[in-house]
């Protein structure tokens, strides 16, 4: 009975290791897609701008899961590529943006969330005054933290701004076990837009 119990358990631990390990490959591909992706989009902004050719915005909502931003947060080594949406596959990806939030360097509230033990895991070594930087295809904007504040799961944290504004959030406490039961917010305020 003992070796039953105990080769059962094994063949447990094996199960739990590999969905964790597919979860994670998976998003490191999903990563590497969007990065690449992102990439793309840019030779190809680069190539319009060259020609001088002004093609316009699309005022279009992005796909799900689709390159819309890349943020660089300087003090902490972080340079992600930003993914529309929130949901489990886009947040595996990367950090992700939150559908009918403004986008970084526009009028209005730029939500960005990732989760605390991925993209986001050194998020709460940030400190008001750090910079942050976010290129979109309309351009390049820097940003100085003005607010951190921790709110509890269930409270209202977003607003809207009548103001560009960049919100970075993710799960607190960052090193826990568990579901987090709180909400890390930093706010910036823009201070440069090329």
């Amino acid at each position: 009975m003992r070796r039953r119990v105990g080769a059962l358990l094994c063949v447990l631990g094996g199960a739990l290791l590999l969905h964790t390990g597919s979860t994670y490959a998976r998003g490191a591909l999903a990563r590497s897609d969007a990065r690449a992706a992102w990439e793309r989009a840019e030779a190809q902004r680069a190539v319009r701008q060259s020609r001088l050719i002004d093609f316009g915005e699309d005022a279009t909502i992005a796909a799900r899961g689709a390159p819309v931003a890349r943020l660089v947060i300087p003090s902490i080594g972080l340079d992600e590529i930003v993914v529309e949406g929130v949901g489990d596959a886009e947040l595996n990806a990367g950090p992700g943006h939150l559908p009918g939030s403004a986008s970084p360097g526009d009028v209005g509230n730029a939500v960005i969330s990732a989760h605390r033990d991925r993209h986001f895991s050194q998020l709460g070594s940030v400190g008001i005054g750090d910079t942050v930087h976010t290129e979109t295809a309309s351009g390049r904007s820097s940003w100085v933290v003005s607010k951190r504040r921790v709110v509890g799961a269930g409270r209202p944290a977003l607003y809207s701004s009548a103001e560009p504004t960049l919100t970075l959030t993710t799960c607190w406490p960052i090193r826990y076990f568990g579901t987090a039961p709180d909400r890390l917010i930093l706010e910036a305020r823009l201070i440069a837009l090329e």
